[in-house]
């Protein structure tokens, strides 16, 4: 099995030159904030690294310092991007290193369960590093799960979160929106609705359970639309609305009967008019 070969590899470290190590341009993180390193590279200089850099081995072909054609053996980096920069910060010739024979492909995959295990990637970079794990790795869900020692169904909630568009993520990133408020608006099917649904979020600082309610009302409303336009025949329509709209001058009576009876002189009036039904209260400035 390639990672009990990888673990094996684990036990032999050595320095390795910091000049010799090629960074990959494909990277699962693609942004290293200079503050964060900042206080990696200050936390290298008091207390040394203790995690070794991970990379692995690739001989090619190429041109000698003598301008012959010869055998060159190359270190790529698969883990430890950032520990490796703040060495670089630290002025380092050498960090600690595990040097590992390994594909490509099986290289990319260590990366991405190395970057899993970080707990400063945000939603998204997680469910995208998931995702090429299981695209690289020619894994299921299932096999995922057990790889990352979680279960199948959050590997499932991560992916979901893909099927938000970049606008949707943003919003949610800028706006310390979580997972759950995501999970929560993906329940809705259109995508214009969910923006206005997490603008709605971010504005009214809601949190989940909040969120989760707003969401589950919005659903309620519309499952009850689709009933009404599938069950009832278009001739008790009619009597629906009438029926509705007298509910709803109930619920107006109520709320003025109420507001009087709090001493607060309150007047109502209702008028009949070729567009419809003109309702008026009138509140006083002052109670009394």
């Amino acid at each position: 099995m390639f990672f009990k070969k990888v673990e094996e590899f684990k036990k032999v470290v050595r320095e390795v030159a910091v000049g010799e190590i090629v960074i990959p341009e494909e990277r699962v993180r693609r942004i290293v904030p200079d503050p964060a390193l900042t206080a990696l590279a200050d936390s290298l200089t008091r207390h040394g690294m203790i995690e070794p850099i991970i990379v692995r081995q690739e001989t090619k072909t190429d041109i000698l310092p003598d301008s012959t054609v010869g055998q060159v053996t190359e270190r790529i980096l698969v883990a430890g991007e950032r520990r490796l920069r703040a060495a670089q910060i630290c002025g380092w010739a050498t960090v600690p290193c595990i040097c590992i024979e390994a594909t490509q492909t099986e290289a990319a995959v260590i990366a991405i369960i190395e970057n899993l295990h970080r707990e400063d990637l945000n939603i998204f970079e997680e469910a995208l590093a998931i995702r090429s794990l299981i695209a690289l790795g020619n894994m299921t869900q299932e096999v995922c799960a057990r790889r990352l020692s979680v279960s199948q169904s959050y590997i499932a909630n991560k992916l979901r979160l893909l099927r938000m568009s970049p606008a949707e993520q943003e919003l949610i990133l800028q706006n310390g929106l979580t997972e759950r408020h995501a999970r929560a608006v993906l329940r809705l099917p259109d995508e214009e609705e969910r923006l206005k649904i997490l603008e709605i979020f971010a504005a009214r600082q809601m949190n989940v359970a909040a969120a989760e309610e707003y969401v589950e009302s919005l659903l309620c409303a519309a499952a009850r639309q689709d009933e009404i336009r599938t069950a009832v025949r278009p001739d008790q329509r009619h009597k629906l609305i009438i029926k509705d709209i007298r509910l709803f001058y109930n619920s107006i009576d109520h709320a003025v009967d109420v507001i009087k009876r709090s001493g607060i002189a309150v007047e109502s009036s209702r008028k009949e008019t070729d567009a419809g039904t003109l309702i008026e209260i009138l509140l006083p400035r002052k109670a009394g």
